[in-house]
């Protein structure tokens, strides 16, 4: 090797769970002879992070690596590695269609890949390394578990991450109390399945109890997401509800809005416990916001199916919504059903769904014009800067422009004077 530090660019795909698998891997080698830069041609060695989950992400991790294996030719790239979600399912198919890929590796084959590109051993029970952030330093994402035992049928994630693994509560606050010392202001606690968190420990433990610890820490903000709606139970409710950090805010993914299909789906809840769930938070938080993902055009998805989704989501009116159409999974238990909604059908509902949530946000956002909210700044510009009050979580919901220039990674008070279906406008107080 020459003196040179190698220059390593990391392109991170797909979820937040990716994102620390990239973050941990970063960590690592930024203690060896890497330096690392933001520009794929001017790396030396690039590490592609996949994801594997959808279509359209399964296109954009190959479409990546493409792009990577030509600066081979082009630029200064002496190695290319390939992680993550894609790669665990189909390392034998990439290593043949892209053969300029230098090696292969799974989602959590840190270590691995860290003597690949060192050419240094590292012991089974080395601990893992400390991750660099790649999110902004004010918010970090917190895994607290790894796989899921819920067997929905449409979800490929088991074939790739695993039965569930939970970390143990030491474990998790370790790394907790080092991101507070980082400056991180926002922790976003992140899981498969968040709500079923701890129950395959010895002794059991639960998601209650990790709330509770966690709330003890020095921080502004700390935001749940991934809560099952089966498994939202009632101690989880009251650990929010006690906790003086925890947000107003749950992302709880309910797929859909029919029993016909939820069954199907194996989501171990009709439209009357969901239903339930969200009466009882809502009960014990009166300002929650709720976001919540669907999905439309699943195998036997009828009109009148479609119908009850609709009318189900003009009823409970989520705070914040996500629609994906329903792509087969190879080897899960719906790739045996018959993919009977066509494309357009399934972009239509899409469509249909969207323009709902869109007149159901505006009026929210209009309720919340005249008020004033405490705001984390995430962007800062000369005339306008951009945040996210604690009812918004960073890249999927809502934001708020701010009028002026504000320090990012701040909170500052707004008072909110405009909006429409997707942000807010105001000035500081």
């Amino acid at each position: 090797m020459s003196d040179r530090n190698q220059k390593l660019n990391m392109i991170s795909l797909g979820c937040a769970k990716a994102l620390v698998d990239s973050e941990i891997l970063l960590g690592g080698l930024k203690n060896e002879n890497f330096d690392i830069t933001k520009e794929p041609e001017d790396a030396d060695t690039i590490v592609v992070n996949t994801c594997g989950f959808l279509d359209m992400a399964r296109e954009e991790s190959i479409e990546t690596i493409l792009q990577a294996a030509e600066l081979k030719k082009t630029g200064n790239l002496k190695q290319l590695v390939v992680m993550g979600c894609l790669s665990e399912r189909y390392p034998d198919a990439l290593a043949e269609e892209i053969p300029e890929v230098d090696r292969i590796f799974g989602s959590n084959d840190h270590k691995q890949i860290a003597s690949f590109l060192t050419g240094k051993d590292y012991a089974k029970d080395d601990p893992l390394f400390y991750r660099s952030l790649m999110t902004p330093n004010h918010y970090a994402y917190l895994k607290i578990a790894e796989g899921c035992d819920n067997g929905c049928s449409f979800c490929s994630i088991p074939i790739m991450r695993g039965l569930q693994k939970s970390r143990g509560i030491d474990s998790i606050m370790w790394e907790a109390e080092k991101l507070v010392d980082q400056g991180v202001k926002e922790m976003l606690v992140i899981a498969q399945d968040s709500t079923s968190y701890g129950w395959d420990l010895k002794p059991k433990v639960y998601l209650s109890d990790l709330i509770k610890s966690l709330d003890g820490l020095d921080i502004d903000w700390i935001r749940l997401h991934y809560a099952h709606p089966a498994h939202l139970s009632q101690r989880i409710i009251d650990a929010m509800t006690e906790a003086k950090h925890v947000c107003r805010y749950l992302d709880m993914p309910i797929q859909h809005g029919s029993d016909k299909i939820l069954k199907s789906m194996r989501r171990g809840l009709g439209q009357d416990g969901i239903r339930d769930r969200i009466h009882r938070l809502r009960d014990a938080i009166p300002d929650i916001r709720i976001r919540t993902t669907l999905i439309v055009g699943y195998p036997g998805e009828s009109d009148e199916e479609f119908k009850q989704l609709y009318d189900f989501i003009e009823e409970i009116e989520f705070d914040r919504l996500g629609v994906f159409t329903y792509s087969e999974e190879e080897g899960t238990l719906a790739e045996a059903l018959d993919d009977d909604v066509s494309t357009d059908v399934k972009n239509e509902r899409k469509a249909q769904i969207m323009d709902l949530q869109a007149s159901i946000s505006a009026e929210k956002n209009d309720a919340m014009v005249g008020e004033t909210y405490k705001v984390l700044v995430d962007k800062s510009g000369d005339t306008v800067s951009v945040g996210r009050t604690e009812f918004d979580s960073p890249e999927i919901d809502n934001i708020v422009h701010i009028k002026g220039a504000v320090e990012k990674g701040q909170f500052i008070d707004i008072k909110i004077e405009s909006a429409n279906e997707f942000e807010l406008i105001g000035t500081p107080v």
